[in-house]
């Protein structure tokens, strides 16, 4: 008996949120949440306590008690005077009781006496809608276990609110009553930004002079090798093999700001041509502060630079002369975007420079909402404590943890500038391994739950879409629903000429296309890319997790899969079938199966005979009436991931085996290992041109899919345009022109993609609801 196919679509729901379906005017702030309301109690000071054995012998500490729930601060020691400055927020469905106890303990004091107390019922507790102001803090005077006045009392405030405070988000949750003072810091909201990234591009032209250690060598092999952080980069041989070799290539970095590390260049020589042992024959260190910032196309000046003397020969007894040299051009490109995604599902696509960028098109608003039918990701304790981590542009941002829930409840709200419509926000969901269920080999390990993927380019402006997606992750074992996440998303429009205008730009910078960079360089390049950004954030505190960081990226997704591979080539059969289905009914004309419809060809093939100019507007015409046609059938809902697309039914277990099997193989067999892994790289060369080449072709369908409403009008609107003028200007005349236009002498020409092109890239493909 088959096991049923999962619901794997996204589903339209509803929500409590003030947002309307539509938004005509401004955005307001956590318009796309639900407002949770909470009780917060925010407790600044105490003075006057007073210890058994006197002032300044206690060590105090403030336990804040609401029914069942108890909150408490960190404990100062020998202190009559502390300072805490700590928010407690106890969420409203939580209070079970009237009355909020606030109690002063000593924890010197053995007998947990406590040093004084004050209550409150909560309906006294004010309501505050920022942006009211913030409520000022008073002094209470604290009572003993018989309700008589002390000298001790407590700074505090109280006040009703939600989750629109701006305390909030550094309050201590009732959600989080296991978790210890030390460990709240790891459960908050969190914001991040990947640090700002270059390409430091090293042209080795050549060297003189250099100083071999064996003077009877003959055909030395010098080559340079430069080391920028852990990162290390080879030149080639150089084809003279003399004593002023000469290479004129190009070494590759990426470089993170600010720029602390140093680049170090050494000139090297093989000991033997089929060994890697090598000796150096001199360095050079540079600091990358000290490198040229560049912005377009023009070469950086080339200099020659002093190589330093190696450390044998310093320590040498007899004096060596060592003026040896290099030369080369260094410069930090800033008119490139630095690749740290796939392209594919990029979120952001400016250069480097500032002064590159494009201006602000729109705001991306996204509110994560909650999750239902989560799974225990953490068996033995029989928990899950989950949150959500979403990436758009440099920006990185992770809602608190909710605690021991398989249905949390996050309503949390981000708000991102829009650079271009094409650009790809992702959404992912982990478990926090930092709170118990903690890996002894590992330590703490955040799994990854499932993860949203949106096109802005889908959606259509100022529409408020709330969605229900599922999370679903593809483990050696096969295909797993891990629940749903509701998100609430927005993507509103300031210029609407600027959106249109963005479709006819360039995807990639200017500099991709006047100097570009070979497949492989970028590959390499967004593993770097990939790396300081991981070394970077994990470095915050609280840190984000390098396993969070890999999987928002999709770090590996290039590796060979035999499951990836029949899913190109199945999408590359479907785009093909269409030409199969015009010869299968171009024979059936022919055989007269209808005899209406051959007839109103044969009459339609005079018209063009005879009537030639019409050719051109028909065509557009109809290309018009299709994409009009089909705009009542257009896609309501953005695309998400597709099971059957992505040949998740059809794999097995021993091609799922193979897909996590990493590279290098964990497979038996060195020669067998080594000859596995070449040929999985060359089979993922190939996938990735089928994957390619089925996105050109899908993207063609998407001209009319309504898929980008806004380019479909696009496309609508210039075939309407192009079949009038073409009605009125001669089909010769157009001839003529597009011979003329593709003949152009290349000086004439420029390089830089034609608008068609540039159209056509910013096109939507399939690949997006892959996997």
């Amino acid at each position: 008996m088959t096991k049923p196919k999962e619901d794997f679509s996204i589903k339209e729901t509803s929500a409590n949120i003030s947002a309307t379906k539509f938004t005509i005017g401004p955005a307001t702030a956590y318009d796309l949440v639900e407002h949770m309301n909470y009780l917060f109690v925010n407790i600044l000071q105490a003075r006057n306590l007073i210890g058994l054995a006197g002032p300044n012998t206690c060590d105090p500490y403030i336990e804040v008690k609401l029914g069942n729930y108890k909150a408490t601060t960190r404990f100062l020691q020998k202190k009559s005077n502390p300072e805490w400055n700590q928010v407690f927020a106890f969420k409203k469905e939580h209070i079970q009781t009237a009355e909020v106890e606030v109690i002063v303990k000593d924890r010197a004091n053995i007998t947990n006496e406590i040093i004084g107390k004050v209550s409150f019922l909560v309906s006294d507790a004010p309501l505050r809608v920022p942006p009211d102001s913030c409520l000022a803090p008073q002094w209470y005077t604290l009572e003993d276990k018989n309700k008589k006045k002390v000298t001790a009392e407590v700074m505090m405030s109280f006040w009703m609110g939600t989750q629109v405070d701006e305390a909030f988000s550094g309050a201590w949750q009732s959600d989080s009553t296991i978790i210890s003072n030390d460990g709240v810091a790891l459960t908050r909201s969190q914001q991040y930004y990947s640090p700002r990234l270059w390409y430091l591009r090293v042209n080795v032209i050549q060297a003189q002079d250099l100083v071999l250690r064996d003077k009877n060598m003959k055909d030395p092999e010098i080559f340079v090798k430069a080391t920028l952080g852990t990162v290390v980069v080879r030149s080639k041989v150089s084809p003279k093999k003399n004593v002023n070799p000469t290479w004129n290539e190009d070494i590759m970095f990426v470089a993170a700001e600010p720029f602390d590390d140093s680049l170090v260049l050494s000139v090297e020589n093989k000991f033997h041509p089929k060994k890697e042992e090598s000796v150096s024959l001199g360095r050079y260190v540079m600091a990358l502060s000290n490198v040229q910032k560049r912005m377009n196309n023009a070469p950086a000046s080339s200099k020659w630079y002093n190589l330093d003397m190696p450390e044998e020969l310093k320590t040498e007894k007899k004096q060596v002369k060592f003026a040896s040299k290099l030369n080369m051009r260094i410069s930090l490109d800033g008119g490139y975007h630095v690749l740290d995604e796939c392209t594919q599902y990029s979120s952001d696509l400016r250069p480097t420079a500032k002064p590159l960028w494009r201006p602000v098109i729109g705001v991306l608003h996204l509110g994560i909402l909650k999750a239902t039918g989560l799974p225990e990701m953490k068996p033995m304790e029989k928990r899950t404590d989950a949150y959500c981590v979403a990436k758009y542009g440099s920006r990185w941002v992770q809602t608190r943890t909710i605690v021991n829930s398989l249905a949390p409840q996050w309503n949390e709200q981000y708000t991102w500038d829009v650079y271009d419509p094409c650009t790809v926000i992702s959404i992912g969901v982990f478990d926090n391994g930092h709170i118990q269920g903690v890996d002894t080999v590992r330590g703490p390990w955040h799994q990854r739950i499932g993860k949203v993927r949106i096109r802005l380019s889908t959606l259509e402006m100022n529409r408020v879409y709330i969605l229900s997606y599922p999370l679903v992750i593809l483990q050696p074992y096969g295909l797993k629903k891990m629940g749903e996440v509701q998100l609430a998303v927005r993507f509103s429009c300031s210029s609407l000429i600027n959106t249109i205008n963005t479709y006819s730009q360039p995807l990639l910078p200017k500099m991709h296309y006047l100097s570009p960079l070979s497949v492989y360089q970028l590959d390499t390049l967004r593993q770097q890319a990939v790396y300081l950004i991981s070394l970077n954030l994990s470095n915050s505190q609280p840190p984000l997790r390098k396993e969070v960081i890999g999987y928002i990226l999709d770090v590996g997704s290039q590796t060979w899969s035999i499951r990836k591979s029949k899913a190109n080539y199945d999408r590359v059969t479907t785009l093909l079938t269409g030409f199969l289905a015009m010869i299968n009914w171009f024979k059936k004309i022919r055989n007269w199966t209808n005899p209406a419809t051959t007839i109103f060809i044969y009459i339609l093939f005079l018209l063009v005979v005879f009537f030639p100019r019409v050719i051109l507007p028909a065509m557009f015409l109809f290309l018009f009436l299709t994409g009009l046609w089909r705009y009542r059938k257009r896609p309501r809902l953005p695309p998400h991931v597709d099971a059957n697309l992505s040949h998740a039914y059809t794999t097995n277990e021993d091609e799922l085996d193979e897909e996590f099997d990493p590279i290098p193989s964990r497979k038996t067999g060195e020669v067998l290992k080594w000859r596995y892994d070449r040929l999985r790289i060359i089979a993922a060369r190939m996938q990735t041109v089928l994957g390619d080449l089925a996105t050109q072709g899908e993207r063609l369908q998407s001209l009319l899919s309504w898929r980008d409403p806004r380019a479909t009008a696009i496309f609508v609107c210039f075939s309407l345009i192009v079949c009038l003028v073409t009605y009125k200007i001669p089909f010769h005349y157009i001839i003529v022109l597009t011979g003329t236009h593709v003949l152009m002498h290349p000086r004439l020409r420029v390089d830089f993609p034609s608008v068609p092109q540039n159209f056509l890239r910013r096109m939507s493909a399939k690949a997006d609801s892959m996997f």
